[in-house]
């Protein structure tokens, strides 16, 4: 639901989405019943669901406050989700108050929320486009307008991937983008493994598959490295959600938190 307590128009709410799961774990208020049943499911299959989500966003904002310490002072984020605390207009911005933020989703109750909340933040905005399609994403009027591809870009790709299958060529699609990337842009991704918890795993995929909008394709370490073709790994590399530059007690077993998650920096 939104602030006034009404879903937006658009939201579609007849099957659950990732962007509401992803809120529903986090106890935001922009989820809905069939979200939150799904959610139930998931929580049966994997107990430990909201740390990992929770992990995930601590991750987001650490690689946020890396890039704008590194002199990223723009931002594209694909698949973007609903606009939750911390997020990264509100990070970068901390940094530099001129730091500019595109945000991209193709799910109509994103972006009707997003436009509600970024509304008075003339150097954030979102556009409904399919990451797919990195074409439209790049000629998108407001992409044109915050993005300077004559300048470094921070160009996030957190839990998205394992949302597009093998047979939509995910690494393609990631080589479109870091393409028109200029020297020292960085590339950061979060991405569900199958390797720490086989069992776990291939249950949330099932269930996301019978359930939800969006069908889930966790991958091993390997085929997450391929995303970064052509970008030096930041220290300490692609590491379970915990391990990169983590500012406070890491847990005991970080595997358990089954992302991989890295930053990489353009070379040329």
């Amino acid at each position: 639901m939104t602030d006034a307590g009404v879903a937006p128009e658009g939201a579609g709410l007849d099957r659950p989405s990732a962007a509401r799961l992803y809120d529903f774990f986090l106890g935001g208020k922009h989820n809905y019943a069939a979200d939150r049943e799904l959610g139930r499911k998931l929580l049966q299959a994997e107990p430990n669901a909201r740390e990992i989500v929770k992990e995930n966003r601590d991750f987001l904002g650490r690689a946020v406050r890396y890039l704008s310490e590194a002199g990223i002072r723009q931002f594209l984020d694909l698949g973007s989700g609903i606009p939750a605390q911390e997020n990264v207009h509100e990070i970068a911005q901390r940094c530099d108050p001129e730091a500019r933020v595109v945000y991209v989703d193709n799910d109509e109750g994103v972006i009707a929320h997003s436009k509600q909340l970024l509304r008075g933040s003339p150097l954030a905005s979102v556009i409904k486009a399919d990451l797919r399609h990195p074409e439209a994403v790049l000629a998108h009027p407001e992409f044109r307008r915050l993005i300077d591809l004559g300048q470094p870009v921070g160009l996030l790709m957190i839990t998205v991937l394992h949302f597009i299958p093998e047979s939509d060529d995910p690494v393609s699609i990631v080589a479109e983008y870091a393409n028109v990337l200029p020297a020292g842009s960085y590339l950061a991704i979060s991405h569900a493994t199958n390797e720490a918890a086989p069992g776990t795993a291939a249950k949330v995929e099932d269930l996301m598959r019978a359930n939800a909008a969006n069908s889930a394709h966790t991958r091993k370490h390997a085929e997450i490295m391929r995303f970064f073709d052509g970008f030096e790994m930041v220290e300490p590399g692609l590491v379970y959600l915990p391990l990169w530059r983590h500012d406070g007690q890491v847990p005991e077993h970080p595997e358990r938190a089954w992302f991989y998650a890295g930053v990489g920096r353009k070379l040329a």
